[in-house]
């Protein structure tokens, strides 16, 4: 049992098949936490509370501070994108990848580069949206709208920083856009892009993406961990950039993706070196 918080939303606390029945479990104390997590000498500490859980992300945040552990904060509470958490951390020498893990192949990744094409082609994104559907318990924790604030800044930012000029929020929407049960963890996302080409040619682009939902971010999280735990072994603290940027879609700096790759190759390269 873990600290709940504001972990758990309350229209969430009945599902599943037994409930959470969160009141009649002990929670534990940042002291215990703390020692389990020394006890069992943990490198790296991952963030995958459900979207929203602000006093939580920040209490489990403090556990990895005191137990001197790297953290890959996964969801779209804004810790290493926030300059004065990004600070604490690079003052304890203690290396974090984050905000807001993107998935291997998902909506954001392709709606960036989409983005990216029209912009490098000469393209004028006039208006987009990205509109997702599923049903686990990921986007029934969403029907809150008081818990989508940074989802929604964190998807939308992810996808202006692809673009050669920002759009006015009138003409982009994206978020999710609603959860149907009998989806289960599939997840659909609608996507479209109205541009303008040489000439005020119009050109309008419409996607449609389906993928399992869980898993879709494990690649990406596993990599991120390990870029955390080389970053610690050689004493690096602070936001990792470069991974970041690959990995989230809120990092403290968007990178485009072939330069942040270029980057983590070249983070990588040393430690390849030295094992040959």
């Amino acid at each position: 049992m873990g600290r709940v918080l504001d972990g758990v939303a309350p229209h969430m606390e009945q599902a599943g098949e037994r409930g959470f029945q969160i009141a009649d479990l002990p929670e534990p104390s940042q002291d215990d936490i703390v020692a389990a997590l020394k006890r069992e000498r943990v490198d790296v500490l991952i963030n995958f509370l459900p979207v929203g859980s602000q006093r939580a992300s920040e209490f489990y945040m403090e556990c990895a501070l005191e137990a001197g552990v790297g953290v890959v904060n996964a969801i779209p509470v804004f810790i290493a994108s926030d300059p004065a958490w990004e600070a604490r951390f690079r003052q304890r020498g203690l290396p974090i990848v984050g905000d807001d893990i993107k998935a291997q192949v998902g909506a954001t990744i392709i709606h960036r580069t989409l983005s990216n094409l029209f912009s490098t082609r000469g393209v004028t994104v006039d208006r987009t949206y990205q509109l997702n559907t599923g049903g686990n318990t990921d986007f029934m924790n969403m029907l809150d709208p008081a818990r989508l604030a940074d989802k929604k800044v964190s998807k939308t930012e992810a996808v202006q920083a692809a673009l050669a000029q920002r759009l006015d929020d009138e003409n982009i929407r994206i978020g999710p856009a609603e959860y149907v049960p009998w989806q289960k963890d599939n997840k659909i996302a609608f996507v479209r892009l109205e541009g303008s080409q040489w000439g005020g040619v119009a050109v309008n682009l419409e996607l449609r993406l389906s993928v399992e939902d869980s898993p879709n971010s494990a690649a990406c999280v596993m990599d991120a961990i390990r870029f955390c735990k080389l970053a610690r072994d050689r004493g690096e603290g602070g936001t990792l950039i470069a991974e970041s940027a690959y990995y989230c879609k809120h990092p403290p700096q968007q990178l485009v993706e072939d330069v942040a790759l270029g980057l983590l190759d070249a983070r990588a390269a040393p430690r390849l070196d030295a094992a040959e």
